[in-house]
């Protein structure tokens, strides 16, 4: 096992650096353009669905079902548009550390992109419900993720 840990340190070590090149200059031409926020969702979304979004995020509250659909399916488009394949729930359980949970836009078994608003509403961090028995038992789970519009999405 160490000798492959050491393989791999190696072969990164041996790897020449891949030059980053700004598409700009000015970082303002760029900044914020893979951020899905208040300006984007108010250039993606129905009128009535932003006013709903915003109204939430103003008053702490959550969004229903419908209007999560709607913002799903935007999202979708300009993740996709952008070249998106997955997406990851990012979370900070109360252990002191990050966690993440990845999905595909890509169901295999309709051979579609979908992203529903039950992915923003509430899920389950660690698959304890899956078929496959997730990593722990569903009692020991430890909360849920839900999309806090407080913090836009990103690619």
């Amino acid at each position: 096992m160490a000798y492959l840990r050491f393989k791999a340190l190696e072969i990164l070590n041996s790897r020449k650096p891949i030059p980053a090149q700004l598409p700009s200059n000015s970082v303002s031409d760029f900044f914020n353009e893979n951020v899905f926020d208040m300006e984007q969702m108010r250039a993606t979304l129905s009128p009535s669905v932003f006013n709903k979004v915003s109204q939430a995020i103003k008053r702490g509250e959550k969004i229903d079902e419908t209007t999560a659909d709607a913002v799903a399916i935007a999202v979708k488009s300009w993740a996709i548009g952008k070249g998106a394949t997955h997406f990851t729930h990012w979370f900070q359980p109360l252990t002191g550390g990050t966690a993440e949970k990845h999905d595909s836009f890509f169901d295999g078994s309709t051979k579609i992109e979908k992203f529903k608003g039950s992915e923003l509403v509430q899920q389950e961090p660690d698959a304890s419900s899956f078929p496959s028995g997730g990593i722990r038992s569903t009692f020991e789970a430890r909360g849920y993720t839900a999309w806090d519009p407080w913090s836009p999405m990103f690619l």
